[in-house]
């Protein structure tokens, strides 16, 4: 079952959201089903069945500072 997890990500500019959107959509088809980016908010919500600290560490791999904020 798909949940949607929230994180707050440190970034400032389209190239650091084109940067996570990059390694979440790399998984699209294989646990992560939809990705959406609030460059203002520096807010990212991934609707996936894989786990939060999964996604966590996946977002890290950015070099972004990352916190789970939650899940809806």
């Amino acid at each position: 079952m798909s949940t949607t997890h929230i994180f707050n990500v440190e970034m400032t500019c389209e190239g650091c959201s084109g940067a996570v959107d990059r390694v979440l959509g790399r998984l699209k088809g294989q646990g992560v089903d939809s990705v959406s980016i609030s460059l203002p908010e520096q807010k990212v919500s991934v609707t996936s069945t894989l786990s939060s600290d999964q996604l966590l560490e996946i977002i890290k791999k950015t070099g972004k500072k990352t916190t789970y904020v939650g899940s809806e």
